[in-house]
């Protein structure tokens, strides 16, 4: 497994990856990595927290993996809406855990469309991410991609879910052409992008900002 250069990654940030409260994440991205070694995988930011995070953000993770080594959502376009939707609704990033639909990408190369073979193999390690974050009760779809896989996961009917009461919700990648549209349509977007995120948190017993 190749883990991803941290060129542009703050040290600490990259150092910091295996402190206690990220720790069993990482080292679940490490064994993932380890059953395709030809190919890279992100690891998760150590401003999550395995403990604390009640809420799955799934990316669909077409194009390129981002350059610091960690999972993102996007483009830098599609990370400010991120982080500009946790800002107005108070949703701190340790109630947060991001994760890929496919872990791994071809050194040097973007991802493109995943075939439905892709998107199936991301299934075991997405089951076994939920088993290392034991407050996760809510996962939130970015893209088809995620779309696909989140419905494979309820298929599954592991006994997981219905412990947790688990709940999906789809909604569009905050990237590529789901915001290449008029800026009413855009807009529409990022609402029901917001009404998903608020829901889930109001689900998990997180307070939104009035």
């Amino acid at each position: 497994m190749t883990a991803l250069a941290p060129d542009q990654a703050t040290p600490s940030l990259w150092d910091r990856r295996y402190e206690e409260h990220i720790a069993p994440v990482n080292r679940l991205v490490d064994e993932t990595g380890a059953l395709r070694p030809q190919s890279s995988i992100s690891y998760v930011d150590p401003v999550h927290n395995v403990d604390e995070a009640r809420i799955i953000c799934l990316f669909s993770n077409i194009g390129t993996a981002n350059d610091t080594g960690f999972i993102d959502a996007g483009s830098e376009e599609a990370a400010t809406r991120m982080l500009g939707m946790q800002w107005q609704l108070g949703l701190r990033p340790e109630y947060l855990m991001p994760w890929n639909v496919h872990p791994w990408h071809t050194p040097g190369e973007a991802n493109g469309k995943f075939e439905p073979g892709q998107i199936t193999s991301g299934l075991k390690p997405l089951l076994r991410l939920l088993k290392v974050v034991p407050r996760a009760s809510v996962l939130i779809a970015h893209g088809t991609e995620a779309h696909r896989l989140s419905e494979q996961l309820l298929k599954t009917q592991n006994p997981l879910l219905w412990r947790r009461g688990f709940k999906t919700y789809k909604v569009k990648s905050l990237d590529g052409r789901a915001f290449a549209g008029s800026p009413e349509r855009q807009q529409n977007h990022l609402e029901e992008i917001y009404a998903a995120y608020s829901d889930s948190m109001a689900r998990t017993g997180l307070a939104a900002v009035k």
